[in-house]
């Protein structure tokens, strides 16, 4: 099922704002989005991502709302966990909004504080190559790439804007081939890889627009 409506439990949703555990054993995916809402094409991403780098974990991070998007369709914050709590592989992932509870608003920030509260973890940063096409524009997106390694996946119509994005040019020199991607969560950033495979056209405004249009 590609989106998950109903009810949501607001009581279970909040019990996702902390950080969820992890250990030097653990080499875990940061994937972070609104998730306005999730769909097939977020859950490949993860999967790819788990599957290729062999990763104990994925976290699926449920942000306050991203910076450069418009908020006007966003559902709340406690919706949209419980969306992606119903919607992720739970073997795998863990549901986190701890950006919220903590007040952090940008991603090099989130990252500052998940290496404080879990300085022995490997962790990876996990995007669509759709986020990797405008990724300079993040906030400190230079910093985010020199802080930990990155894992691109390859999304529908994107391939040619994400390989030609300003990080990938800048970086060029420290992409890692696909075929060894299980490398990855044990390289210095810079580094960071682009992994083609299966892809789903799926978009959260895509089906943002099919609910406005049967309602």
């Amino acid at each position: 099922m590609t989106q998950i409506a109903g009810p949501f439990d607001a009581a279970t949703a909040g019990s996702a704002l902390s950080i969820p555990p992890g250990n030097a054993q653990m080499t875990v995916g940061l994937f972070g989005g609104s998730f306005n809402p999730p769909h097939d094409g977020h859950r490949l991403v993860a999967e790819t991502a788990v599957k290729r780098l062999g990763l104990t974990r994925i976290w699926w991070i449920v942000t306050p709302g991203n910076p450069l998007k418009n908020h006007n369709d966003l559902a709340t914050l406690d919706e949209r966990i419980a969306m992606v709590q119903k919607f992720a592989s739970p073997s795998r992932a863990d549901v986190t909004a701890f950006e919220a509870r903590y007040k952090v608003r940008f991603t090099a920030d989130a990252l500052a504080l998940i290496q404080r509260r879990r300085p022995d973890m490997r962790i990876v940063w996990v995007m669509g190559a759709d986020s990797m096409a405008t990724f300079h524009r993040w906030q400190e997106w230079q910093k985010i790439a020199e802080t930990v390694p990155i894992a691109v996946v390859d999304r529908p119509g994107e391939t040619f804007a994400a390989l030609s994005s300003p990080f990938a040019r800048r970086y060029a020199a420290a992409r890692v081939p696909q075929d060894s991607a299980s490398i990855l969560p044990y390289r210095k950033a810079p580094a960071w890889t682009f992994l083609f495979g299966p892809r789903s056209g799926t978009s959260s405004t895509r089906l943002r627009g099919e609910a406005h249009l049967s309602s």
